[in-house]
């Protein structure tokens, strides 16, 4: 698949910022972070913007954020867990790049998930798992599926560009 956009997709802990930075970094491309882009605009944590602001706000200024990173080119984007579940982002990310779904298992999410607080979505085990099985349907419209379980970056960075035909 020919593109000069790659939107990484999958569920918290999928490994989607170390990829798109190793991506990014092999094919000399520009690398920006959704989660790290809405950090910057609000000047708080992910976290603390669901828990004052609630996840409304959060997935309109996700929407704002997406938005403004459409027009730029050789970029790799790495998504937040719930970007690509919502339709018209989706919409939008096809048609502006590829997407590739780093795909892990919900015991891979659990190990990688650190337990102070900065995962809003991950406080309580059972919703997190329900939320996991829910996006998983959205996740399946990604352009390429990769197993992202027991693959080191370098490894899924290869399949990409095998993919992309680089």
């Amino acid at each position: 698949m020919r593109t000069d956009k790659v939107f990484l997709v999958g569920f918290m802990a999928a490994g989607k910022s170390t990829v798109a930075r190793a991506l990014g970094g092999r094919i000399d491309w520009r690398v920006e972070d959704i989660d790290a882009r809405i950090e910057a605009r609000e000047r708080t944590t992910v976290a603390d913007i669901f828990a004052t602001r609630g996840e409304k706000h959060f997935r309109d200024t996700e929407r704002a954020v997406l938005r403004e990173l459409l027009p730029l080119r050789h970029t790799v984007v790495a998504t937040g867990g719930g970007t690509f579940a919502d339709p018209g982002n989706r919409q939008l990310i096809h048609a502006d790049g590829a997407s590739v779904w780093l795909d892990v298992s919900f015991e891979t999410v659990v190990d990688r998930i650190p337990r102070d607080g900065r995962r809003p979505l991950a406080a309580d085990r059972a919703s997190m798992e329900a939320l996991y099985r829910s996006r998983r349907s959205a996740y399946r419209h990604a352009h390429l599926r990769l197993d992202a379980d027991r693959s080191p970056a370098g490894e899924l960075v290869d399949r990409i560009l095998e993919w992309l035909g680089e």
